[in-house]
């Protein structure tokens, strides 16, 4: 008895140890890039099921904030989503609030809690995809599944379950490079378990001494469709005025 008790007490300590260094190799990929601010410009490149692709041209940017990050996405062209800006802001409970500009409706509008699954703007990305960077990584319990080489780099498999059930996905998959806790895959599964979007980040390059992924791959599975971004431009640390993540400036698109 006492050595099945040993053994017990051994197998129950090194789940624990696991799922803390799971946690940290999260915590540590999604705090590789130490800055404060991100400005951006990028093409968005949205594929359609039958092939065909329609271009967009965004601007983002991002700065800490007292409860965390803080993002403004401002589409610039075509025409007809010129003009449209989101804003999304974590609050002091880890949560995200959303807000959009559509210039038909000429009002900032707040996007429910019941609508963060829906797409973006038309894309593959939905509204809580553009904040899932920064989601907390207590919000999940993460576990190791295997160690993968992916092109060429071995990597961390990790699984995360999210605590709360109504979170849009029931899990997440992601390859975490093990020499510097570079991203290069996710996979999001949907409430009954099944496959539903593959994320993929490639293209790392050199910005101000720390390598950026400059494209970014969200493909839906099973409709065919994917959505690109392209990075053009990536600046970090530049400043970015505290008006810029206001219902003004969504409103006018003026920091004055």
């Amino acid at each position: 008895m006492k050595h099945f008790l040993t053994l017990a007490i051994l197998l129950i300590s090194a789940g624990i140890l696991s799922a803390q260094d799971a946690a940290s190799i999260m915590n540590s990929a999604k705090n590789r890039i130490q800055i404060e601010t991100t400005s951006s410009r990028s093409r968005m490149v949205i594929t359609a099921k039958d092939g065909s692709t329609t271009e967009r041209l965004i601007d983002q940017y991002s700065k800490d904030g007292p409860n965390g990050g803080r993002t403004v996405i401002v589409f610039q062209r075509p025409a007809n989503v010129a003009g449209t800006r989101f804003l999304t802001m974590e609050t002091a409970a880890g949560t995200s609030d959303q807000w959009i500009y559509l210039p038909s409706l000429g009002r900032v509008r707040r996007i429910a809690a019941s609508d963060s699954g829906g797409n973006f703007m038309g894309t593959d990305f939905s509204y809580d995809d553009i904040s899932s960077m920064d989601r907390n990584v207590s919000f999940d319990t993460h576990s190791i599944l295997r160690e993968e080489t992916l092109n060429g780099k071995v990597c961390h498999v990790i699984q995360s379950v999210p605590k709360d059930s109504s979170y849009q996905y029931s899990k997440t998959i992601t390859w975490i490079d093990k020499g510097n806790s570079q991203i290069y895959k996710a996979e999001m599964y949907n409430s009954r378990g099944e496959l539903a979007k593959i994320m993929e980040m490639t293209d790392y390059r050199d910005v101000q001494g720390i390598l950026s992924p400059m494209q970014t791959k969200v493909s839906t599975v099973g409709a065919g469709t994917s959505t690109t971004i392209f990075m053009d431009i990536l600046k970090y640390n530049d400043p970015i005025p505290e008006v810029v993540f206001t219902a003004a400036y969504l409103e006018t698109g003026r920091t004055r």
